[in-house]
């Protein structure tokens, strides 16, 4: 009887002298469900092509960095977020057209709104590069990817009211921090 190795013993064992072998097995357990995040984050299917085939691109070139702080599965799936994230904000920073092409005539108030708004994410996003991966993933799964507490808990291998406390813990560091930011 066959009986599959686990992520990090496929990584202990054949990254050293079977890579190729490591990253088939790996890209073969957690492709569709990269495709699905990417899908779900950018709405276009090409797009979730391409942006899973650059994130495994990414994770085979890192994966002698992977220390096992946490399991090889949130370790991929912070990659996978964090690449898309940073490709989709990277497209909003490049408009196509500018406004007058588009016929959209703007006010002062829409300007200023924007403005403050802006600078709220940078100051959260910067607070957020405080916190330890593992609590931004946290985060990340549960109020962008919208994943339950059920499904946190079973990911993490936790109990729910463990997932709870540490999504408290890491909202009120995020929330100290901006306050902090913001007085400064």
């Amino acid at each position: 009887m066959y009986v599959a190795l686990s992520d990090e013993e496929t990584i202990r064992q054949l990254l050293p002298s079977q890579p190729n072998q490591c990253f088939e097995t790996l890209y073969s357990r957690y492709v569709n469900k990269v495709y699905q995040r990417c899908l779900s984050m950018t709405k276009d299917a090409d797009q979730a092509q391409d942006f899973t085939q650059d994130i495994f691109l990414k994770v085979f070139n890192k994966l002698d960095a992977f220390q096992e702080r946490s399991s090889f599965s949130t370790w991929l799936y912070s990659i996978s977020y964090n690449y898309c994230a940073d490709q989709l904000r990277i497209a909003k920073r490049l408009p196509t057209t500018s406004w007058e092409e588009e016929g959209m005539g703007h006010n002062m108030a829409d300007v200023e709104e924007n403005q403050l708004h802006e600078e709220t994410l940078q100051v959260v996003q910067q607070a957020m590069t405080t916190l330890s991966v593992e609590e931004r993933t946290l985060l990340r799964l549960k109020y962008e990817d919208g994943m339950s507490i059920e499904e946190l808990a079973q990911l993490y291998d936790l109990k729910p009211s463990a997932v709870k406390m540490r999504l408290k813990r890491s909202r009120e560091k995020v929330k100290s921090l901006c306050v902090q930011q913001c007085l400064s």
